[in-house]
């Protein structure tokens, strides 16, 4: 899950941005709202966390406009406002979430994995072969097993299994994983599908990931 975080409070950012990292979701921070359009133009996010207290736009006109432009993203709004008519105008404008400052990280983060569920419309478990993904708990298991992974590889087996079957890019399993800022290049993707592949065989899985050149990659399920 890629996260867009519109916040000017510097340090609350630098810890959310910390945070999101440390769990597996790559964020990239914006200060002012005005550059959101370009950013959401840029790069896949699954959600926008949004404050409405910012330098150069109200939060809400922000939000207006993007939905005015068909800009569907789940947008959870984080912001100090607390009164009841605030949440009110807040989800009334387009927000599909409200969140009110201080906050616990650990309902934060749950808030942020139910939107991007719901966007998806998928199923909280996911399965292929002995495989399972369990987006609620934000694990993956084998035949029950939970199976230890890095949190880029659970977000990696969590695109791929997002429609078994289903090629996707390594230029966009690189966008969800990695962040603007964070120095890397498409060969750390063939990195990490190496080691899920070992991990998968070491299991009894049962899946592998199969490279089509030019293409990108599947999940598929091996016979037998």
């Amino acid at each position: 899950m890629r996260i867009l975080l519109i916040e000017d409070d510097a340090a609350l950012a630098d810890g959310l941005v910390r945070a999101l990292h440390g769990a597996g979701h790559p964020c990239d921070h914006l200060p002012r709202g005005l550059a959101a359009p370009a950013a959401l133009a840029s790069a896949p996010y699954d959600v926008m966390v949004l404050d409405l207290s910012l330098p150069d736009i109200d939060g809400l006109e922000l939000l207006s406009r993007l939905r005015s432009e068909g800009i569907t993203l789940p947008v959870l709004i984080l912001t100090a406002r607390d009164g009841v008519e605030d949440r009110i105008l807040g989800l009334d404008s387009g927000g599909d979430d409200y969140l009110a400052k201080p906050f616990a990280l650990g309902e934060l983060e749950a808030r942020l994995r139910a939107l991007s569920r719901r966007r998806s419309d998928a199923p909280a478990h996911k399965r292929i072969g002995a495989l399972c993904f369990d987006s609620n708990r934000r694990e993956v298991q084998v035949d029950g097993e939970r199976l230890e992974l890095t949190a880029r590889e659970l977000s990696l087996v969590e695109m791929l299994m997002q429609q078994p079957g289903r090629i996707v890019t390594k230029q966009r399993l690189f966008d969800t994983l990695y962040s603007w800022d964070h120095e890397a290049s498409l060969s750390v993707i063939e990195v990490h599908v190496s080691r899920l592949r070992r991990k998968f065989e070491q299991a009894g899985a049962g899946v592998g990931i199969r490279m089509l050149r030019g293409l990108g990659y599947r999940l598929e399920r091996h016979d037998g």
